[in-house]
């Protein structure tokens, strides 16, 4: 009888450590489904040039999030911007550290509508990077991006008037992986833009 039970104990083992092991991938694994589809919100990793330009012109609107325990204050410095498809723009957030010490956060991004996430394309930004403020200090972070053209030849996309461009800046990845917010996020693609310190307050 235990020769019996011998196999399918060793069967269950090997399952339970697949599914332990499943578990642990899980996150990773999404994120880089996210990344080759565009789902999610995720813009997909592609070229860092676009395939060519349009005389359309697309509305980009700018949102900033920030996480309750980051003591900053965290905000586009332009609302939103109407963009030429397939050129490249310049844009810019702010930060100011609201508190009596130094403090470091780190950005993240995606983008909405879900399905226009392909079709964004950062070249430079300032996210995955950590990001340490003095106290009372403001410092102004520019990103660098483009809407390929294709959006507006694919029949699920070629609606599309608007697309939000969304930065959550928390602490460290470590709480973005905690609240699931990493594994929405869109991937580091391009270099860092530096970033430009303001005055004290």
């Amino acid at each position: 009888m235990s020769r019996r039970n011998g196999p399918i104990a060793l069967l269950l083992l090997a399952v339970i450590g697949g599914m332990a092991g499943l578990s642990f991938a899980a996150v990773p694994l999404y994120k880089l489904f996210c990344q080759a589809t565009g789902y999610g919100g995720t813009p997909k990793i592609g070229p860092a040039e676009a395939s060519g330009t349009s005389e359309r012109r697309i509305t980009v609107r700018f949102d900033a999030n920030t996480n309750p325990d980051l003591p900053w204050a965290f905000q586009p410095e332009q609302a939103r911007v109407t963009v030429q498809l397939g050129v490249d723009n310049l844009a810019f957030y702010q930060a100011r550290n609201l508190a009596h010490e130094a403090v470091t956060g780190v950005a993240l991004y995606n983008v909405n509508p879900d399905k226009a996430a392909k079709y964004f394309h950062k070249t430079a930004c300032f996210c995955f990077n950590e990001q340490t403020l003095a106290a009372g200090q403001a410092m102004q972070f520019p990103l660098s991006f483009f809407v390929d053209p294709e959006i507006a030849t694919d029949p699920n996309t070629a609606d599309i008037g608007e697309i939000t461009l969304s930065y959550s800046f928390m602490r460290s990845l470590d709480d973005a992986a905690r609240n699931g917010t990493l594994a929405k996020a869109g991937p580091h693609v391009g270099t860092l833009l530096s970033t430009k310190p303001e005055e004290k307050l």
